[in-house]
């Protein structure tokens, strides 16, 4: 990223004297600033709300921001960038965070292209246990993505820019229903309005790590309403490179949050592959060559309004409406389609009836009476005969 020499004599809260730009985004301004007090090089990042938000907005974001940064403060962990304060200056909040000599993981895929699993999945475990330490004091990120990923020169990776994390609890929209975040990389729970809770940064790793390896990410459609459905309703594009990654991209990227990948169930997945315990299998001939290194889309800062929402949800209702009638519609033709073939099936083809049963039980309680009146009649008959021959002399 090339410097921007800006100001060099502006001094933020008596205290802290700003240098070069070390990196913009829709949030704001990240300069590299000196502390004059403690005598040490620190990062400033300048809270301006550079998206289109309105003004009740922007008061919510900017007073949601300097509490949420004292909480983030909070956090002591060596993946994650630590804010030392949080200050105001002319109406706009300033964290000062730990300064970390590393490029953002968007740089470096930007110059350098896509990077192999075992060096993605090292990245992922390193934002897995910032993103845990976060957790566990009560703090959701909810934009996790390269470009607020900090990668050093031997591949460590640190977790930063807190400025709309919040704390489990809080909600995730405005006043009018807007949403804040970057499309490609937003849980599907959170384009539903519901509550962000510690699963969105799961999934936000799960497409982070997709980018990584990938070279773009998992969702994008360059607008941010089509990126959105997308998310809620399709599956990530078929990842080409990820090789033994794909069955944690997989579990991560599953979007109903109860059934998604939690970090215990990632963590020794991501540790075996960095460990090289899981082989990587050769490229073939149909796999495509990795792309040149050049821009990777959908990490932009985003503001989505509430009547944008809400056509998202009445799309995705319908959507899935849409999906069950066709499936309805699908098993009644087959059920009609096996109906039909049996109609037209010869009957020479047809199998054969079973023969009857043979009632052997019935029959010999048949027989027997039979034979024993028959029997009986000749008894009588031979007794009738005796005494016939007795009467007339002959015996």
């Amino acid at each position: 990223m090339s410097a921007d020499t800006g100001p060099r004599t502006r001094v933020v809260a008596g205290r802290y004297t700003l240098g070069e730009v070390l990196g913009r985004g829709g949030m704001g301004t990240v300069w590299l600033a000196t502390d004059r007090v403690l005598e040490r090089q620190v990062a400033l990042k300048e809270v301006t709300f550079s998206i289109d938000l309105t003004e009740e907005e922007r008061g919510i974001l900017r007073e949601r921001t300097m509490r949420e940064a004292r909480a983030a403060a909070r956090l002591d962990h060596p993946h994650v960038a630590t804010v030392y304060d949080v200050v105001e200056q002319d109406g706009k909040p300033w964290l000062v965070m730990k300064h970390v000599s590393a490029r953002s993981l968007q740089d470096v895929l930007e110059e350098q292209g896509p990077l192999p699993p075992a060096a993605v999945a090292r990245i992922g475990l390193d934002l897995l246990a910032a993103i845990e330490a976060a957790h566990d004091i009560g703090i959701v990120h909810r934009d996790v993505k390269p470009a607020n990923v900090l990668v050093s020169a031997d591949g460590r990776a640190c977790l930063t820019d807190f400025g709309i994390a919040t704390t489990t609890g809080d909600s995730s929209l405005t006043t009018h229903g807007a949403l804040i975040g970057s499309p490609s990389y937003m849980a599907p729970e959170r384009a539903n309005g519901e509550e962000p809770r510690p699963p969105v940064d799961l999934w936000s790793l799960g497409a982070t790590l997709y980018a990584a390896v990938e070279g773009r990410p998992p969702f994008n459609r360059g607008e941010a309403m089509a990126t959105l459905m997308s998310v809620v309703s399709e599956h990530p594009a078929p990842a080409l490179r990820a090789g033994p990654l794909e069955p944690v991209l997989q579990g991560l990227l599953t979007k109903d949050p109860a059934q998604r990948s939690t970090a215990a169930t990632a963590r020794p997945q991501l540790e075996a592959i960095a460990d090289g315990r899981v082989p990587v299998p050769a490229p073939t001939s149909a796999q495509p060559p990795p792309p040149s290194p050049g821009p990777v889309p959908g990490g932009s800062m985003e503001r989505i309004g509430g009547d944008d929402l809400r056509a998202l949800a009445s799309s995705s209702k319908a959507l899935i409406g849409s999906v069950a009638r066709d499936a309805r519609d699908q098993a009644r033709h087959l059920a009609d389609r096996r109906r039909e073939r049996k109609d037209r099936q010869p009957v020479a083809a047809r199998p054969a009836p079973p023969p009857p049963r043979r009632r052997r039980f019935r029959r010999r309680w048949v027989v027997v009476p039979v034979l024993l009146t028959v029997a009986l009649v000749l008894l009588l008959l031979v007794g009738a005969g005796l005494a016939l021959a007795a009467v007339f002399g002959l015996l």
